[in-house]
This record gives structure tokens, C-alpha cells and sequence, in this order.
């Protein structure tokens, strides 16, 4: 199904109970086709009520939630395929081997078996392809979610969480992964609470608070809307740290450290997201 608006998902006030709590409020928000979308906040924020909505494994309270610019509760079995998921150990079977495990899914998926082999060797797997599901370590763990999620070839990922407890160098190459399937054109909606990973790899962004969004945009746009300091700090050879003011004098002073050669490092002070959060909302995203 060809999407008129270029949009993989839309979502227009959005709100979600759970009894008495509403653990979503107003949601509204758009991914295209072809990014890395980010939804930031901290547990219990709403992210993954969320993607259930958008996946149709809820029925939201009220607004409206489109994937492909359908109602997400009324995909049909094709526009299912074209999605991706990876939540927790959702769709593994502990006792199943890693090859057996996306042989099953290929056989109720429709998709051509070979597809398991293409996908284990693309998350790095395949030479564990014999090893238990109960057996594997958390990075493995995760790299078969990760491969289970792109057996149909999808042209919209739902990553909830894809990187946490994993150590630098495992994200870094889960990283890797996410950004050659956005070259590919997929769309990825990605959870998390890491605002480093975020900056890196998101083109737009969601913070969310207690089910809301309290800001939206690119990374770099939302930091220095948030820039109330406007500052440079620069770091001497000698040792010595300072703090000029972003302005023509302060610019003048730094052309005269620059002119001497003693300048080593030269940064703004825009607010990381993390920060930019804390101002909105009073808290972290840990």
C-alpha cells in the first residue's frame, strides 16, 4: 500500500487509561518514512503503551493512531508484515535454537526461510545459530530480537529499548545496524531513555513526560531553543578554563587566545536533552 502523505505513522490527541490512570495524554506526533524517530522519557513514561497502540495490541481511549495512513487497529495481514517489532523477549521461544526460532517465524510469516540465515548473519549470529535461546547473553539476546524484527525486510521498525544494559561497543554495533536500515528506507520509532543514543542516531525526537509530549523536533534545534546561557567555554593550553560571554566582546577576547596559540578547545553551551528535559519537567530520563 502506497502511503499518500509519505507519513509511516501519525498519531492526533491520542489518550490512554489503564483504570484510573491515564497513562497517555494528547499525543500527537509524525514519522516519516525513512527516519529515526525517538521517543524519549523515563520508565513509565507511556513509550511502550504507545507502540502497543500503534502495533494494535491496545485500542486507545480516544484520538486517532494511523501506521500507512490506516487506522493501526485495522491493518491488514500484508501491512502486519511490513511492520517490525522488538519489545523485551517478545516472539522467543527459550527453549528453541536461534535458526529454528526465525525458521518458525518465517514459516507463519510467509517469508522465504532463507530470510533466517540473511538476517543471523546481518546481526552478527549466525556462527551462534545452534545456541538455545535460554543460553544466550544479554547483547545476543538482543541481536536476535533485533534479526527477528527484520526477517520481512520491513518498511516500519517499532524498537523498544533496543540497546539497554548493553555494553558501549555492542550498542555502537546495534547502532550501526539501525542506521543501514534507515539508508535502506525503512522508518524506526525508537524508545529509549538515553539521550547520547538519541543525539546520534534520532532525526526528530519526543520528550515524553507522564504520557505527554512536552517538546518536539530535531535534537540539535530543541538544545538551542533551550540555550538560556549563551556562552563559550574555552580550555588553554596552560590548564585554564574560561568562560566568555556570547557576544562581540567575548568573541574578540577568544580571537586574541586563537592569535597567541593558546587556545586548545572551544565549546558552546547549548544543553544536552537530557537537560532540556530536566528544565521541562523537573526530572531525568533514568
Amino acid at each position: 500500500m502506497k502511503n499518500r502523505n509519505g507519513l509511516a505513522v501519525q498519531t492526533a490527541g491520542l489518550q490512554h487509561c489503564y483504570g484510573q490512570k491515564r497513562v497517555l495524554e494528547d499525543v500527537s506526533l509524525q514519522v516519516k518514512q525513512g527516519e529515526i524517530f525517538g521517543l524519549l522519557g523515563p520508565s513509565g513514561a507511556g513509550k511502550t503503551t504507545l507502540i502497543k497502540i500503534l502495533t494494535g495490541q491496545l485500542k486507545q481511549e480516544s484520538g486517532t493512531a494511523e501506521v500507512f495512513g490506516k487506522p493501526s487497529g485495522k491493518l491488514t495481514g500484508q501491512e502486519h508484515r511490513d511492520i517490525g517489532i522488538m519489545m523485551d523477549s517478545f516472539g522467543l521461544y527459550e527453549r528453541m535454537n536461534c535458526i529454528d526460532n526465525l525458521k518458525f517465524f518465517t514459516m507463519l510469516s510467509g517469508i522465504p526461510k532463507e530470510r533466517g540465515k540473511d538476517v543471523l548473519e546481518k546481526v552478527g549470529l549466525w556462527p551462534a545459530r545452534k545456541t538455545l535461546v535460554s543460553r544466550l547473553s544479554k547483547g545476543m539476546r538482543n541481536r536476535l530480537l533485533l534479526a527477528r524484527a527484520f526477517l520481512g525486510e520491513p518498511r516500519l521498525l517499532f524498537l523498544d529499548e533496543p540497546t539497554s544494559g548493553l555494553d558501549p561497543r555492542t550498542a555502537a554495533e546495534i547502532h550501526e545496524l539501525l542506521l543501514g536500515e534507515r539508508e535502506r528506507g525503512a522508518a524506526i520509532f525508537l524508545t529509549t531513555h538515553n539521550m547520547a543514543e538519541a543525539g546520534k542516531l534520532c532525526d526528530h525526537v519526543a520528550l515524553l513526560n507522564e504520557g505527554r509530549v512536552v517538546e518536539c523536533g530535531e535534537p540539535d534545534e530543541i538544545c538551542r531553543k533551550y540555550n538560556h546561557q549563551k556562552t563559550l567555554m574555552l580550555h588553554l593550553y596552560n590548564g585554564t578554563d574560561l568562560i566568555l560571554g556570547h557576544d562581540r566582546s567575548g568573541l574578540e577576547e577568544m580571537m586574541q587566545y586563537l592569535e597567541r596559540g593558546e587556545l586548545e578547545t572551544i565549546h558552546s553551551s547549548e544543553p544536552d536533552l537530557e537537560t532540556v528535559f530536566m528544565e521541562l519537567t523537573g526530572r531525568g530520563l533514568n
